[in-house]
C-alpha cells in the first residue's frame, strides 16, 4: 500500500491543474468560429471544477447555471482507465475515467486535468479493492464496513456450526464391521 503521505496528498487534491485551462483554450481554438463561446464555457467549467477525495469515496462537482455533482463510493468502482490525447500528453495531463456497474457503457466520472494521474489511479485501485496493509497476513483481512462485517460474522457462525455437526456425527457413528 502507498505510504500515508501519498494518501494525504491525494486526499488533498481539490482542483484540476492549471494546465487544464491551457488545454481547454487550445481545444476551443480548434474551432475558430465558436472560440468565444467555447472559451467562456470551458473557462467557467475549469474554475468551478472541484474534486473531493474522502475515506469513503470521491466526488466531483462543476457548473454555474447548471450545477452537477457526482459522488461515487470506492466500493462501487468497477474499473479505472487513463486516457490522454497528444495535447494532454504534451502538457503532462491525463484523464482518469472511473466506471461503475451503472449500466452505461461510458465512464460515470472523469477526473480531468491531473498531473499525478498514475498515483491517483493506483490510489483508487487500492481503495476499490479494500487493500488495508499488505504487510498484514491474509488471515487478518476481516472486512471493516458494517454489511461486510455482518457477512463475515455470519460466515464464521456457519463454519462453527459445520465443525460442530461434523464432530457430533463422528461421535455417533458406530464402528463398522467391514475390514
Amino acid at each position: 500500500m502507498q505510504s500515508p503521505p501519498i494518501d494525504a496528498a491525494i486526499l488533498g487534491i481539490e482542483r484540476p491543474h492549471r494546465d487544464l485551462l491551457t488545454y481547454y483554450l487550445l481545444a476551443a481554438g480548434a474551432v475558430p468560429p465558436l472560440f468565444p463561446v467555447l472559451a467562456v464555457v470551458l473557462y467557467f467549467r475549469y474554475h468551478t471544477m472541484r474534486y473531493t477525495f474522502t475515506d469513503e469515496g470521491i466526488s466531483m462537482r462543476w457548473g454555474i447555471l447548471f450545477r452537477r455533482e457526482i459522488i461515487i463510493s470506492y466500493a462501487r468502482i468497477q474499473d479505472i482507465h487513463l486516457r490522454a490525447n497528444f495535447v494532454e500528453r504534451w502538457l503532462g495531463l491525463a484523464r482518469v475515467l472511473i466506471q461503475t456497474a451503472s449500466g452505461s457503457s461510458g465512464a460515470e466520472m472523469t477526473l480531468e486535468g491531473l498531473k499525478e494521474f498514475e498515483v491517483v489511479r493506483d490510489f483508487l485501485y487500492q481503495r476499490m479493492r479494500g487493500v488495508k496493509d499488505p504487510a498484514s497476513p491474509a488471515t487478518d483481512a476481516v472486512p471493516q464496513s458494517g454489511a461486510d462485517s455482518e457477512l463475515a460474522a455470519a460466515l464464521r457462525e456457519v463454519a462453527h456450526e459445520l465443525r460442530e455437526t461434523r464432530r457430533l456425527l463422528a461421535r455417533q457413528q458406530p464402528p463398522s464391521d467391514h475390514v
